[in-house]
C-alpha cells in the first residue's frame, strides 16, 4: 500500500498562512509500547491541549489516545503546530515523535482517518473500540469550540461508514480484541487453567472486557479482583459473584496467585520487584499503556511477562475470515469518503461563488441605475428580473465548471478571484 505520509521536515519548513487540515500521530506499527506510553493523553492532558490550541489560533482540533495510538486531527497553518502541541502536553520530545511519526494532509488525511475510525488501521483487525474514542473527542472539541463544519461533518462521515461496515460486513465477528487475545493467550500456555488462581488488578475497560472473557472461557472461579477504587471492584465482582481484596494486601494476593493480569491506568508502573515474594511461577499479563509493570520482575525467576503488543500477534481463524471482509470494507468506505469529499470540494468554492454573485450584483445595480438615467420610460422592474435570472445562470455555469475541475479547482478559483477582483469578498 502506498504511504501517503509527509516528511515532517518539508512540513515544518511550510510558511503560507492558509490553514490546511492535518493528521499527525504514532501507533503501533514504529512506536513500541514505551514510546507510545511518553505520547499517551490523559483526559485531563485532551483538555489542556483543547485549551492550548484555542489560545495559539488552531480553530479546530480533535484527539485520540488509546494504548495502541495517539492523533491529532486539526487545521494549522503546518503540522509543526500540532506536533509542538502534543510534545508541549506529554513526556515526549518533538526528536521522539520524529523517529516514528507519520503526518497526513489534506485528503490523505481524511482517507487515514477513515481507516483508523472503521478499524482498518487497528492492532486487531476489525477492533472498533477505537470510535468511541474518536465520538467522545469530537463532543469534547466540540464543546471546547474547536470542531468547525469540516471536521464534524467528516467525523460524522467516519462514524457512519463504521456502523455500516458493522453491519453490512463480518470484519467485526467473533471475539477477537487485547482483551481476549490475553485469555487465549493464558489458555494456550497455562495448563489446567479453570484450577489456577488468577488476579486481575485494574478494572476499567480493558479490565471489565478481560474480566468477562476469563469467566466465559475459563469457567474458573478463582479469580481476584483488586482496584485502588474498591467500590468499582466490589461493582463488577457482584456481577460475576467474584472475590474482592483490599488494595493494601496486593502483595500477599500476588503471592498466591498462578496469573496476574494488570490493566491500570497509571503514569508509572504499579507492580516492581519489591512486591513479588514468590516461590511458584507467576505470569504477568501486562495490558497497560504506559507499561505498568517495571521490566526489572523478571529479575525475579518464576516470573514470565508479557505486554499487549506480544498478545496482540495473536491470530486465529477468525482474524483470518476478517481479512476476507477487508474488501468489502473500503468499498463502503470509498463510497462514504466519496460523498465527504464532493460536499467538502463545492464547500471550498462556495465563497467564491457567492462572492461572484454579490460582484454580479454590484455591476447589475450600478447598469441599471445608469440605463435608468439615460432612458426615458425605463423598465427598472423587468431589467431587474432579467439581470437577476442572467447572474443566476453566470453563477450556475462557474459552478458546475468548479465541480468538474478534477484536481485543479484551486487553479480555477484563483482566476475567478484575479478576473472580477474577488480577493477581498472571499477572505472578508
Amino acid at each position: 500500500m502506498k504511504n501517503n505520509a509527509i516528511s515532517i521536515s518539508k512540513i515544518t519548513n511550510t510558511s503560507a498562512a492558509k490553514a490546511h487540515f492535518f493528521a499527525i500521530g504514532l501507533n503501533y506499527k514504529k512506536a513500541d509500547a514505551e514510546i507510545r506510553g511518553h505520547f499517551s493523553i490523559s483526559e485531563n492532558t485532551q483538555k489542556a491541549i483543547l485549551s492550548s490550541a484555542a489560545s495559539n489560533n488552531i480553530q479546530s482540533l480533535s484527539l485520540i489516545s488509546t494504548c495502541n495510538r495517539t492523533e491529532l486531527y486539526g487545521f494549522a497553518e503546518n503540522a509543526s503546530q500540532l506536533i509542538k502541541l502534543l510534545c508541549e502536553h506529554t513526556h515526549g520530545t518533538v526528536e521522539e515523535f520524529e523517529k516514528v511519526a507519520y503526518i497526513y494532509q489534506g485528503k490523505d488525511a481524511v482517507s487515514h482517518l477513515f481507516k483508523v475510525g472503521t478499524g482498518l488501521d487497528s492492532q486487531i483487525l476489525g477492533d472498533f473500540e477505537i470510535i468511541s474514542q474518536l465520538r467522545n473527542g469530537l463532543r469534547r472539541s466540540k464543546k471546547a469550540g474547536l470542531l468547525n463544519a469540516y471536521m464534524e461533518r467528516l467525523g460524522n462521515a467516519v462514524i457512519q461508514a463504521s456502523k455500516r461496515i458493522k453491519n453490512e460486513t463480518e470484519i467485526s465477528t467473533g471475539a477477537t480484541s487485547v482483551s481476549f487475545a490475553a485469555v487465549q493467550y493464558i489458555m494456550a500456555r497455562v495448563p489446567y487453567v479453570n484450577e489456577k488462581n488468577i488476579l486481575l488488578f485494574g478494572i476499567g475497560k480493558i479490565g471489565r472486557n478481560t474480566c468477562e472473557n476469563l469467566i466465559k472461557h475459563t469457567k474458573n472461579e478463582h479469580i481476584t479482583l483488586i482496584n485502588r477504587t474498591k467500590v468499582k471492584a466490589e461493582e463488577i465482582a457482584g456481577k460475576f459473584n467474584l472475590v474482592v481484596k483490599d488494595y493494601a494486601n496486593i502483595q500477599s494476593e500476588i503471592a498466591t496467585t498462578d496469573v496476574l493480569i494488570v490493566a491500570t491506568g497509571a503514569q508509572q508502573p504499579t507492580i516492581t520487584k519489591e512486591l513479588l515474594y514468590l516461590k511458584k511461577p507467576l505470569l504477568i499479563l501486562d495490558l497497560s499503556i504506559p507499561k505498568n509493570v517495571s521490566e526489572c520482575v523478571k529479575d525475579n525467576e518464576h516470573v514470565t511477562l508479557i505486554h499487549l503488543d506480544e498478545l496482540s500477534k495473536v491470530t486465529d481463524a477468525t482474524l483470518e475470515h476478517r481479512q476476507s471482509q477487508i474488501p468489502l470494507a473500503k468499498n463502503i468506505i470509498s463510497e462514504v469518503a466519496t460523498e465527504f469529499n464532493l460536499w467538502a470540494k463545492n464547500r471550498s468554492f462556495a465563497p467564491t461563488i457567492k462572492a461572484l454573485k454579490s460582484k454580479l450584483s454590484e455591476i447589475k445595480i450600478g447598469e441599471i441605475d445608469n440605463q435608468r438615467r439615460k432612458i426615458s420610460g425605463f423598465n427598472e422592474d423587468q431589467a431587474e428580473i432579467i439581470s437577476n435570472r442572467i447572474i443566476q445562470k453566470i453563477t450556475t455555469q462557474f459552478a458546475n465548471h468548479l465541480k468538474g475541475a478534477n484536481g485543479n479547482t484551486q487553479e480555477s478559483i484563483d482566476l475567478i478571484n484575479k478576473v472580477f477582483q474577488l480577493n477581498d469578498e472571499v477572505n472578508g
